[in-house]
């Protein structure tokens, strides 16, 4: 088998010991009606409305797209229009939260009597990939091509972060079932979940939990990076190997992820559909780090508050990890479905770019040996033929390039511009 190039990263876990605990409701939550990948949904609700926990609150009949809940009661104040990281513009609700968080009462598990149902179930349940993009979660669970494996990141290979490592040891029931559930529906005989060997804690609790359950591999994987990326995980979990163009469906193979797993039994055990996110929230800004559990739509500046961050020393901002995350462009942003982790920091690194010195050390560390530098010269030209030979959109911005790049160039990102001007089929 092939050895897929990896680097190795400061770890910084220093909230794997912090339980998952909820922080304090806030005044209001604002949550965009685009929060996956795919079409945004249209508000379901007019100012003045009452809302209950639970409730959905936008949909849209669009293909590529999941409906969008309510994580608090309370009376909706307005509805306004929401610029997203990308610079589109969706619908957004924004609710005054009554602190009773009062369930909506129609809410009740779903009935699943075939495919067809879990599909649709999973559809309502409003979730998306957790651990990544984004991807509507039950389009994933339909796929056109057979599937005979289903391979479960754990891994959580982005420094800082914590949140699935935590889901692993305190939901391992809901984990384990929600993937039973999943692979019962689908006629998928065999489930591996890849670990990073840096979590015992979750490798015990699994191995624990599934070693009557033949169906079930527990794969402690290096702790290297990108181990949790989708077309790595798989190749390190099963051998097979996704090429340009393809999906894992195309080679047998859905990859989900331990929250998504967790969050999909949940829901079909209670009828909640997702309406929090648990996530690490750490920094040198930050004094109480840890895991929390938050309604989706809470403001970021609320959670660095409760957190008791020193929010005028924060330089950046970063929603995610270090290596592939977003810088926030606003520290009243709301918190979406795939967020995981909110990272303030105060000292950061600001060298400097300097002239390429051909060291090699981009190619070497890119686990699907694309060639970087080249990239770089082929997108200055806006060149898109050379960039479909070099196979630029095999990237998947792990951030490999630019961590190991001497000269401190913008490698990844141009990565991401080159493939944006390649005409899509």
């Amino acid at each position: 088998m092939l050895k897929l190039s990896c680097i190795h990263i400061p770890h910084n876990k220093n909230t794997e010991k912090c339980t998952i605990t909820d922080i304090s409701l806030p005044k209001t939550v604002k949550i965009p009606m685009s929060m996956n990948m795919g079409a945004p949904c249209n508000p379901l609700v007019k100012v003045g409305d009452e809302v209950a926990v639970g409730q959905k609150i936008g949909d849209t009949d669009a293909f590529l797209s999941v409906p969008v809940h309510s994580g608090v009661s309370g009376k909706v104040i307005a509805i306004t229009d929401y610029k997203l990281a990308n610079g589109n513009v969706c619908k957004a609700v924004e609710i005054e939260c009554d602190g009773l968080q009062t369930k909506d009462s129609s809410l009740t598990p779903p009935v699943i009597t075939d495919r067809d149902s879990f599909v649709k179930a999973v559809r309502e349940s409003g979730l998306v990939g957790l651990g990544g993009a984004g991807f509507p979660t039950h389009i994933k669970l339909n796929p056109k091509s057979e599937v005979d494996c289903l391979v479960v990141n754990g891994a959580e290979c982005e420094p800082y972060i914590t949140a699935d490592d935590r889901v692993m040891i305190e939901y391992t029931d809901d984990v384990v079932e929600g993937l039973s559930a999943v692979a019962k529906n689908l006629g998928i005989e065999k489930i591996i979940i890849g670990i990073e060997s840096n979590k015992p804690d979750a490798i015990k609790a699994l191995t624990e939990k599934t070693v009557s359950d033949k169906r079930f591999e527990i794969k402690p994987l290096p702790s290297a990076y990108p181990q949790g990326g989708e077309k790595v995980l798989i190749y390190n979990c099963t051998g097979r190997l996704i090429k340009e163009g393809q999906l894992p469906s195309d080679e047998g193979v859905i990859v989900m992820n331990v929250s998504t797993a967790a969050q999909l039994n949940h829901y079909l055990k209670t009828g909640m559909p997702l309406v929090s996110k648990i996530l690490t929230v750490d920094g040198d800004t930050v004094k109480k780090k840890g895991n929390f559990r938050v309604p989706v739509g809470t403001a970021v500046s609320h959670i660095l508050n409760y957190c008791e961050c020193e929010t005028d020393k924060i330089n950046k901002l970063i929603m995610g990890g270090p290596m592939m995350g977003m810088t926030a462009y606003d520290i009243d942003q709301p918190v979406v479905k795939t967020n995981n982790a909110i990272l303030a920091m105060n000292k950061i690194s600001s060298d400097k770019q300097s002239a390429c010195i051909r060291c090699g050390r981009c190619l070497r560390a890119c686990p699907f040996n694309l060639m970087p530098t080249e990239i770089e010269k082929a997108y200055n030209r806006r060149d898109v033929e050379s960039l479909k030979k070099l196979k630029v959109t095999l990237c998947m911005n792990c951030g490999c390039c630019t961590y190991v790049c001497p000269s401190k160039r913008k490698l990844a990102e141009i990565n991401q511009l080159a493939k944006m001007i390649i005409p899509r089929n």
